[in-house]
């Protein structure tokens, strides 16, 4: 996938998110059904950035979601874990009746979309029906961290048309903050240099504890984070 032009993350050593090109800065909120399932995004608001802003990465600003250099005090660990290997060198994958599905569990920041109707992986086993395979689809086109990839028989992925943008995800239903959204095929680079794969979908720490750094893991969660 080409990069979103003139638009780069890169993550700094130690420190926050630098942010070039004027990428866009909105927050969105996970919208949920009555059974409590993630169904969709709302956008609550655009943020003005500039063309060039920094991202808290520690969790510990107290002008988020900008950094105001709290990692010095806070003896903040910004180590990348993630490596660089693609998305398809990590990949299982199941094949159902006229879909396939790719999974990369580590990347998983617990959003909750492949969970309705028994969940994403049962799904791809029964979608020798149209609405079954359209709601399989969506599902994995919801992930925001790209953990799942549907495609079609002859490996086409069914990737959604995204603004190149960066999301705050809040997530009103645990009552916590999630991680920041990076749509649209946004380059990230790591603090020696060195990008990391460009996708269309990817999800980038925010609260401080992921342990698989830059990436998001879900740990916002169990450390009750919030960009409050």
């Amino acid at each position: 996938m080409n990069p979103a032009k003139g638009m780069r993350i890169t993550v700094t050593e130690g420190g926050p998110y630098l942010v070039e090109g004027g990428v866009p800065l909105v927050r969105l909120e996970i919208v949920v059904n009555e059974a409590g399932e993630s169904v969709g995004y709302r956008e609550l608001e655009r943020i003005e950035a500039g063309d060039s802003y920094q991202l808290c990465r520690c969790g510990e600003s107290k002008a988020k979601p900008f950094c105001d250099f709290s990692h010095f005090s806070a003896g903040f660990d910004g180590t990348e874990t993630a490596g660089h290997g693609s998305y398809m060198e990590q990949a299982v994958g199941i094949d159902g009746p006229g879909l396939k599905l790719h999974d990369v569990r580590k990347l998983c920041a617990e959003a909750r979309f492949c969970d309705r109707a028994g969940g994403l992986w049962n799904l791809i086993d029964r979608c020798d029906d149209s609405d079954t395979r359209e709601l399989a689809i969506e599902e994995a086109q919801l992930c925001p961290s790209g953990r799942y990839v549907a495609c079609s028989e002859t490996g086409e992925p069914y990737e959604p048309e995204l603004e190149p943008s960066i999301a705050l995800i809040e997530d009103p239903h645990l009552g916590v903050s999630g991680p920041l959204y990076v749509r649209g095929g946004i380059e990230i680079v790591d603090a020696a240099g060195e990008p990391y794969e460009v996708r269309n979908r990817v999800t980038l720490c925010r609260c401080g504890h992921s342990g698989n750094k830059p990436f998001c893991d879900g740990s916002h969660i169990k450390a009750g984070f919030s960009d409050e």
